[in-house]
């Protein structure tokens, strides 16, 4: 029997410097799952809990997906948010790597409409600068 993966209706594909390395960086410290990959294309599809994004290391090709020369730090003027049950084991396997945080894990609360919805999360930049913000739910409650 076929396993069946449910493909997100957004799905970030992010254009790497080094598939290698950034494969390393998105699988052994930040967790994610390869979902599946297409090493000739230096192509890879990842997982964690529900988030899901593709990283791509063919800068050669592609060029309608290009608006313009990739300069570091990539994807300047957005972060990914993903959200995740727990997002400690993430934490503690940045800190052990090494790797360094943009943010340390902070708590803070947003309105939707007459609720606040809480959240703790943190910031870490990848190899080539792109921004993730894990979150974790921490409760809604009433805006006062």
């Amino acid at each position: 029997m076929v396993n069946k993966m449910k493909f997100n209706k957004l799905i970030p594909e992010l254009s790497v410097s080094d598939i290698n390395k950034s494969l390393e960086f998105y699988t052994k410290i930040l967790g994610f799952k390869v979902e599946y990959e297409r090493p000739e294309k230096k192509f890879a599809f990842l997982s964690l809990g529900e988030a899901q994004i593709m990283i791509d290391g063919n800068s050669n090709g592609g060029q309608e997906f290009k608006t313009g020369k990739l300069e570091k730090p990539f994807g300047r003027g957005i972060h990914f948010q993903i959200e995740l049950k727990k997002i400690e084991p993430v934490l503690e396997s940045i800190k052990k790597s090494g790797w360094p945080l943009k943010s340390s894990p902070k708590e803070y609360w947003f309105r939707k409409d007459k609720e606040l919805i809480g959240m703790k999360g943190f910031l870490v930049q990848d190899l080539d600068g792109y921004l993730l913000m894990f979150n974790q739910h921490i409760g809604n409650k009433p805006v006062k």
